[in-house]
């Protein structure tokens, strides 16, 4: 007996956003490898490249993410 069932169809009110296809879908219609979601509405999920991009940029800008470089350099 498998310990995850795998889910072929999405909830109703679950939006995806696939990279492959590039559009929104309700429910998971691809792998969960070429999509972004779950988002609660399909607005969410059509901005999800948006918001994709805004996240990138705020863990780029962090300082948090390049205190281990600083370490490094200050110990030469």
């Amino acid at each position: 007996m498998p310990l995850f069932k795998k889910r072929t169809v999405g909830k109703p009110g679950e939006w995806y956003y696939c990279l492959e296809h590039k559009k929104v879908e309700e429910g998971p219609e691809c792998p969960a490898k070429d999509r972004f979601g779950p988002y609660a509405t399909r607005e969410e999920a059509e901005h999800a490249m948006q918001t994709a991009r805004e996240r990138n940029l705020e863990w780029e800008n962090d300082p948090r993410w390049h205190d281990a470089a600083a370490r490094d350099s200050d110990d030469e």
